[in-house]
């Protein structure tokens, strides 16, 4: 077996048909199709089913995909790292995002590295199961993650501030007055809320039991910047991280009473490169809320942990999220992906 037959049965994986994979590796279909035959060969199993919209990975398929992934990233970062000179990184960072964290950090962070290293190329994968981000991150595929709640070594993972979450009003909701929202205030109010199994959702759910409020669901949805545009046009209210607001939408958006906070952690794989490294000391000169100093530290430094989320004024702060203990959501939905 060669990591060439890897990679392309990822690629069919992926596209769901030899042609589609084909065209993405910018080789010829035949030569795709013979990689694959020679590979069910060797391993005597059958990976693909053909079914009426595409290829699809069996039983068998999946639990070898999987490893194949590992396999082909390991070989990307190997042959980055040898080729990486004194003032020069080369090959693919893979970044995977809790949805609705670091939206507006990661941007400036990611410009300055790719000013630094012009032949580096980034991948960023907005993930809204936390639980999903655990297992990217304990299989090595993703090179850094941002995530709230993470099961990891002082040595890769680093707490760089926490993300504050605000309500998202209609235009002229008799909140909008207040330069705090009462979270009790929003009682009856209906929801717009996150997929069942994401980390969003499960923020809303905890800050409505823990304040004595029902949910009543307006309308679930996959993404922040929907949320808070459906909830701007009156369908119903949101919470969602601050930094994660459209532009042109923060007249709409109000800070809640008690204050919801998640810490924001870095965690960088197993023996982390150049690349990862010089990432996550950019992220950590960004301003992240609860911050103050920019500077990031690690998740089990003492006073870092053993401290609350900055309190807003007098109000009390609710903390959503151990970053020491497991995370919950229990499903993967569809993360959208983006290569700089």
């Amino acid at each position: 077996m060669s990591l060439r037959q890897y990679e392309y049965a990822l690629a069919v994986a992926e596209q769901g048909s030899v042609t589609a994979a084909a065209e993405l590796l910018h080789v010829a279909q035949p030569s795709v199709s013979q990689q694959i035959r020679g590979l069910e060969r060797e391993l005597g199993v059958q990976l693909f089913a053909r079914t009426p919209t595409g290829l699809v990975p069996t039983t068998v398929g999946r639990a070898f995909l999987r490893e194949a992934e590992v396999a082909v990233s390991a070989s990307r970062r190997a042959r980055a790292t040898a080729r990486a000179g004194a003032d020069e990184l080369v090959g693919e960072l893979v970044v995977a995002v809790q949805m609705g964290f670091g939206t507006r950090q990661l941007p400036g962070a990611l410009g300055a590295l790719r000013r630094r290293f012009p032949r580096l190329e980034v991948t960023v994968f907005e993930e809204p199961s936390s639980a999903e981000l655990e297992r990217l991150c304990r299989r090595g595929v993703v090179d850094l993650a941002l995530m709230a709640a993470c099961e990891r070594s002082p040595a890769d993972a680093h707490h760089l501030g926490d993300e504050e979450f605000v309500v998202v009003l209609a235009d002229g909701h008799r909140q909008l007055a207040a330069d705090r929202v009462e979270l009790r205030e929003l009682d009856g109010e209906p929801w717009v809320r996150f997929d069942r199994d994401s980390a969003l959702d499960g923020v809303l759910l905890s800050v409505l039991r823990d304040n004595d409020l029902t949910p009543t669901t307006a309308a679930r949805v996959s993404q922040t910047a929907t949320a808070v545009r459906w909830a701007a046009h009156g369908l119903g209210v949101t919470l969602v991280p601050a930094s994660a607001v459209p532009h042109g939408h923060e007249p709409l958006v109000r800070p809640v009473s008690p204050a919801v906070a998640q810490p924001v952690i870095a965690v960088l794989r197993a023996g982390a490169g150049p690349a990862e490294k010089a990432l996550l000391a950019l992220l950590g000169k960004e301003t992240w809320s609860g911050s103050a100093s920019g500077e990031f530290t690690s998740v089990h430094d003492e006073t870092a942990v053993g401290e609350p989320a900055r309190p807003v004024g007098h109000e009390e702060q609710h903390r959503v999220g151990d970053v020491r203990g497991p995370a919950v959501a229990p499903q993967r939905h569809g993360a959208g992906a983006l290569t700089l």
